[in-house]
């Protein structure tokens, strides 16, 4: 099995997202209830987290929740927020331990108050830490991202406060829940699904795509390197030739 020991430290991706999808299907697999599989995808959470900055990955955006998991029975979707609330509760002292600055993005606002309040409290109590921002999309969607940020520049370029000539990527960017973020370098879906399911639609412009058969609570260190192995071996040209880069 692959270990950290063996990547390129110097070819890193800077900002790595990981849509965590399978938990479900994981625990029918075994006879047990969705949420069993939820329970047992935090540990996974943990280990990618603590490896992520082992590595010293300079952002790390998780796909918690999405606005079309709001769909999901009402009874899941409780357990779902109460496990968010337990786990940023539990895993305070080791984000701290590990320098590691958490964020979120997302309709916060549509999250159980308490949920809302633990979040709060965790991303106040880390945010002097400086080293990897761990960023969770709770409650996330990227069209919806999209169409508020379009609606903001629209609003501004009516009040005179932007001008239409000069709306560029940079004002995008700036209207958008990932102002704070640069473009993904390195997107890992689990589970064997091949689809990007909402998920930071602008930011993966130029991301390099890695899909693994893996349900997300088997997912560990070695799944890691192997994804960030395959991006260390691939070309990014950015729209440019092989010649050009050389």
């Amino acid at each position: 099995m692959h270990t950290l020991e063996e990547l390129n430290k110097n070819r890193l991706p800077k900002h790595v997202a990981i849509i965590m999808d399978g938990n479900g299907r994981w625990a029918k697999e075994r006879g047990k209830l969705r949420i069993f599989g939820h329970q047992n995808g935090v540990e996974a959470v943990r280990k990618t987290v603590e490896n992520c900055a082992k590595l010293q990955i300079q952002f790390l955006t998780l796909y918690a929740f999405s606005t079309e998991n709001w769909n999901r029975p009402k009874i899941e979707v409780e357990t779902l927020m109460k496990l968010l609330v337990s786990s940023l509760r539990k895993e305070l002292k080791t984000l701290n331990k590990n320098n590691i600055k958490l964020s979120a993005i997302g309709n916060i606002d549509s999250l159980p108050s308490k949920a809302q309040k633990e979040l709060a409290e965790v991303i106040s109590k880390t945010s002097k830490n400086t080293g990897m921002t761990l960023t969770l999309a709770l409650s996330y969607g990227s069209r919806e991202e999209i169409k508020i940020a379009v609606k903001e520049i629209a609003l501004k370029v009516k009040n005179n406060i932007i001008s239409p000539e000069n709306i560029d990527e940079a004002v995008i960017n700036t209207h958008l829940y990932t102002h704070f973020l640069p473009d993904v370098d390195l997107l890992i879906r689990t589970s064997g699904e091949h689809r990007i399911s909402n998920f930071l639609l602008w930011q993966i412009a130029y991301a390099e795509l890695y899909f693994i058969d893996v349900f997300w609570p088997d997912f560990r260190e070695h799944h890691l390197v192997e994804a960030i192995l395959s991006y260390q071996n691939r070309e990014r040209r950015f729209g440019k030739t092989s010649e050009q880069l050389n």
